[in-house]
């Protein structure tokens, strides 16, 4: 795909899930290199409060994006948005089978029908300027699949199928497409809430570095952005061709022990 520019100063970029703390790394970046931000999320003390500190150039647009109606108008409210950071994700973890129907269809609706959704909705504009970039934050489990999070790897492996095709169909259009893969954050997000210990020597990253690698996909118009250590990237290039393998791995590695803790932890955020 020929390289595509986007100048962020200036530019109007809407970021979902920014109430939380990798949302709120990610908007903090962007704000940096000029961009007029308009940030949405459930918790709107959190979204002001992220306002109050970034000052001018931000604007508030509270949204649940499991809800069919918010989520159709979000688009309109945002306005003519040049860049879109799809962040927005319900953890989703535990064994399918402690999921109720309700849940699923949560997890599946937060997780990639919004995305999705909104991108439909965006991305026109984009094709009639001939400019524009789309960033998707999936994880780590979009690309190791593995026991404990059944459905949130659905949803994360979706978003890498839906945004790679995407990028396919949006060659040569001047409109980019990135998908950031991180590993463990620390410090805030869904695994840092959750309080797990991880086994000795595996590696986690900062919600700054999501979010810099976010700004750098957009300004480079890079495909695919793992922000997690090498033993992790390894793993997510060698479970293509050898996804047993990877799990015995995994799994001897204390995975499962590793994935019952987070869905103890974040059971409640379903």
């Amino acid at each position: 795909m020929p390289a595509v520019s986007i100048e962020l100063d200036g530019a109007r970029v809407l970021v979902t899930g920014a109430s939380g703390g990798i949302g709120n790394a990610i908007a903090r970046a962007l704000h940096e290199r000029g961009a007029s931000l308009a940030i949405t999320g459930r918790r709107v003390d959190a979204l002001e409060a992220l306002r109050a500190e970034l000052g001018d150039r931000v604007e508030v647009l509270q949204a649940d994006l499991a809800s069919r109606g918010e989520l159709a108008a979000l688009p309109g409210r945002a306005g003519d948005v040049d860049v879109l950071v799809a962040n927005a994700a319900l953890p989703a973890s535990g064994n399918l089978d402690t999921f109720s129907g309700e849940e699923i269809d949560r997890a599946l609706d937060i997780n990639l029908r919004a995305p999705m959704k909104l991108t439909r909705e965006l991305l026109p504009r984009m094709r009639e300027r001939g400019s524009g970039h789309l960033v998707f934050v999936s994880s780590m489990s979009g690309k190791v699949a593995q026991g404990g999070a059944s459905v949130y790897s659905a949803t994360k492996f979706g978003m890498r199928g839906f945004a790679f095709a995407l990028r396919d169909e949006l060659h040569g259009s001047g409109v980019g497409v990135t998908t950031v893969f991180p590993g463990f954050i620390r410090d805030a997000g869904m695994f840092a809430d959750s309080g797990v210990k991880l086994p000795a020597g595996v590696g986690t990253r900062s919600p700054r570095q999501v979010a810099n690698a976010v700004v750098r996909g957009i300004e480079r118009n890079r495909g695919e952005i793992d922000v997690a250590p090498f033993s992790f990237r390894f793993g997510g290039w060698l479970f293509g061709g050898a996804p047993e393998l990877v799990t015995r791995l995994t799994r001897a590695g204390g995975a499962a022990k590793v994935a019952q803790g987070l869905a103890e932890g974040q059971r409640d955020k379903r």
